[in-house]
């Protein structure tokens, strides 16, 4: 079954532009995920297609109105109960777990927003849920929708070339939830630097034994929150 994602956004050459290349132009030529971006230009009425008015209440900077953006996801003729986010620094911040339960729907819609961000009426008539990439705030929402989707997408059946790659990278199940271990390739010594000699010993169970424990060596050193959890 394909995966339909649609990105609302006042920049959607940025999101054909990404969908193109690599992983998710892959995906998309066999047929895992379908890719629409769509602008809340279109469903302006005014000659300069405006999508931002300035806040009432005064203060800087501007918002952008609820209208066009909540007639572009309601255009969408999407699947019901499907996911529509809102990518913002007020979101729950994005984690490996959300990425597998995405990656379960079969739609997804993204709303990225710009300047201060969008009219709180947005959230109240279309927006499901909320996501943040961290406590840091871009330009807009394009940039984060982006990092979720190749997050979710990579997940899909035959999308990368081994699919058991995705599920012992650094926080999925196979990794127990904790930093992916250290990986080495040629050439075997590189500036005085060895590569582990149990890593070219063919000794199976020695090598897992040993990538279990440079997993929590890792982890303990790069990330010890994610011990305690």
């Amino acid at each position: 079954m394909t995966m339909r994602i649609n990105v609302v956004t006042i920049f959607p050459e940025t999101m054909e532009a990404f969908f193109a290349t690599g992983m998710l132009a892959v995906a998309k030529k066999k047929g895992r995920v379908a890719f629409r971006s769509l602008s809340p230009r279109e469903f302006t009425s005014d000659a300069h297609r405006t999508v931002d008015d300035a806040p009432f209440g005064g203060g800087a900077g501007m918002v952008m109105m609820a209208p066009p953006i909540v007639d572009a996801v309601e255009s969408l003729n999407r699947a019901p109960g499907s996911p529509v986010i809102l990518m913002s620094p007020a979101g729950k911040r994005f984690t490996q777990s959300d990425a597998d339960r995405l990656a379960r729907e079969s739609e997804l819609t993204f709303v990225c927003g710009r300047y201060k961000g969008v009219d709180e009426r947005v959230r109240e008539l279309v927006v499901t849920e909320e996501i943040s990439l961290g406590d840091f705030v871009l330009s807009g929402g394009e940039v984060a929708a982006a990092a979720v989707i190749e997050a979710v997408v990579r997940l899909k059946e035959d999308v990368l070339g081994d699919d058991e790659s995705a599920h012992t990278d650094s926080f999925a199940a196979g990794r127990e939830g904790l930093l992916d271990c250290a990986w080495y390739t040629r050439p075997a010594e590189y500036r005085g630097l060895k590569v582990p000699d149990v890593l070219m010993s063919g000794h199976h169970a020695e090598i897992e034994k040993w990538r279990r424990a440079s997993s929590l060596e890792r982890t303990r050193r790069l990330r010890p929150d994610l011990l305690e959890d």
